[in-house]
Parts: C-alpha cells; structure tokens; sequence
C-alpha cells in the first residue's frame, strides 16, 4: 500500500508527500484518518487534483479538514471515488463519497461507479419528452417541467 504525509493544509486542499516514484495519478482517492470528523478510521476521503512535483500532490479534502495536521499518515486507495449504483440506492441519500446520510444504514450496491467516468453514448440514452407532474395544477399548467431535466 502507498502511504504519504500530510505536508501542508490550507481550508479544504491538502498536499501530500509520497515516496519517489509512487505518486497517485491526477482524481485518485485517498484516505486519511481526521479526528476532527470522528474516530472511525480512514474516514475522509481526498481526491488529487494536481501533481506538484518532488513528490506532492495536492489534493481536495471531501469533507472537514478540521483536526488535519502536518505528518499524518494518507492512503492511496488506486482508484478513483466510486459511488453506489443500482436499484438499492433509489430513495436513498448518499453523500459526495457515497455514504449514506439518511440514517437506513449502509447501502447493500452490487456495482459501484467512479464519479469521473464517460458519459453513455447518445443510443444507450433515454430521449423520450414527458412531463414531470408536480401535483399542483397551475404549474403544471403554466410550467411544465420535463422529467429528467435538471
């Protein structure tokens, strides 16, 4: 396993020193240990966003840096952040790093998707046009809404 030291924390980016020749590629996820969030281990994930070169990386914490100081121990976990997908996590609310926050315990996904990855080509997409019924019938009267829009 890969593991590097916190060099400098400034708000929400952090920079990572990592041995020579072993420095994580660009939106790789790492792990680090912040009591500041909890005592759970590996418990904020960061994600690199640039290689600064001698062997740093800097990255952007994905939640609280708060309790992060210089020396502690960072992870590379070799992949990118994965999300949950699937049919488990409808109705659900994760967050950014794909823990659930709605208090109905872990999310039992079978497939789990890096948040950087292509988008479908045009034939695996849905393109029917059908409209978002809100339930109130002056808007959807006056504004309809197309469902999957953003």
């Amino acid at each position: 396993m890969n593991i590097g030291k916190i060099v400098q924390v400034i708000g929400n980016v952090v920079d990572v020193r990592f041995p020579e020749g072993k420095l994580p590629k660009i939106l790789t996820g790492l792990t680090v240990t912040n009591p500041g969030i909890s005592d759970e281990e590996d418990n904020l994930v960061l994600e690199v966003e640039q290689q600064l070169g001698d062997g740093v990386v800097r990255c952007i914490g994905m939640d609280t840096t708060d309790g992060l100081v210089r020396g502690m121990p960072v992870k590379d976990t070799g992949n990118p952040i994965q999300m949950p997908v699937g049919p488990e996590t409808l109705g659900r609310v994760l967050n950014v790093v794909g823990r659930p926050v709605d208090g109905m315990g872990p999310v039992e996904a079978k497939k789990y998707y890096p948040i950087h990855r292509p988008a479908p080509p045009f034939t695996e997409q849905d393109v029917s046009v059908s409209v978002l019924e809100t339930g109130v019938k002056v808007i959807d009267l006056l504004v309809p809404f197309p469902r999957g829009g953003k």
